[in-house]
């Protein structure tokens, strides 16, 4: 069987296996000639990649199209090294599907940086399509989601059972396609796990005895500091509650002020506590 650019694409991958852990491949086949790029850098963000495709779909070549997403892969997934048949294909049925001989376009990256929508290339899809007198049908796929890629044994080995699993479904609906279709295969949402270092024992402890070491010559740098400052510097003896204390003691005096001031105002004449003597004073009391 001729090899097609994809299977190209597919060896690149197998080359460059995990080249970067925070991309994923993109590819693109159709039963109808599309006028796809002579020369595609397989390093492309997902702004480019989503600009070429819609070149390339603009004219709505075909009445099908499918959008199959697969979480979390990457480029080394599709290709285990051993070669570029079919037969050493992780994923066998989008090899037939893309080595195919009804497939008269395909275009391809290996490496896309960033996330292609499936929902924005529908909508595209749906837009260049509207107007078009015959049917338009456009699909999307999500496959189950890839675990994180691992170099424990067991946890690849998870990995590539459930890439065998969706590969099969990929496979019994490629088979039901026709002969006149545009399938899109990508990564969305995609899910990328930081690197997470893994330290023994005794590198814990070293680094939390610097630590310490670190906090208390900071603390003693801190203390020399302080106790170099003058005294109105090193010791605040004008607080807010002592300020509120003066304020209050003023209000308090100045009402103690008044009352005396009130007080020492008060005018009596020295007779008026005599006692009274004249007639007066014995006709009350008969």
């Amino acid at each position: 069987m001729k090899l097609t650019t994809t299977t190209a694409f597919l060896a690149y991958a197998a080359s460059k296996a995990q080249a970067f852990s925070d991309s994923s491949p993109f590819i693109l086949f159709s039963t109808a000639k599309l006028s796809t790029p002579s020369s595609t850098p397989q390093l492309q963000t997902a702004s480019q990649v989503f600009t070429t495709a819609k070149s390339l779909l603009s004219s709505c070549p075909t009445s099908r199209y499918v959008l199959i997403s697969q979480p979390n892969l990457h480029a080394a997934d599709i290709r285990d090294g051993s070669g570029i048949d079919s037969n050493s294909c992780r994923m066998p049925s989008l090899c037939r599907a893309a080595e195919s001989g009804n497939k008269k376009s395909s275009w391809d990256v290996a490496e896309v940086i960033g996330q292609l929508s499936g929902k924005a290339l529908e909508e595209y899809i749906n837009g260049a399509c509207e107007g078009r007198n015959e049917e338009v049908s456009v699909q999307r796929f999500e496959l189950r989601h890839l675990p994180a890629a691992s170099a424990k044994a067991g946890e690849d080995k998870e990995r590539q059972e459930i890439l065998g699993d969706n590969d099969y479904e990929l496979g019994k609906l490629l088979e039901q396609l026709g002969d006149d279709y545009t399938v899109l295969v990508y990564s969305d949402p995609n899910e990328f796990n930081a690197y997470e270092p893994e330290f023994s024992q005794p590198v814990h402890m070293d680094l939390r005895r610097w630590a310490e070491e670190a906090l208390e010559v900071v603390s003693r740098k801190r203390e020399d500091s302080t106790n170099n400052l003058p005294l109105f510097e090193k010791y605040q003896f004008f607080t807010p509650g002592i300020f509120m204390s003066f304020i209050v003691l003023g209000v308090l005096l100045s009402i103690l002020g008044v009352g005396l001031k009130a007080l020492a105002s008060l005018e009596v004449s020295y007779g008026a506590f005599d006692k009274e003597m004249g007639p007066a004073a014995q006709k009350k009391q008969m």
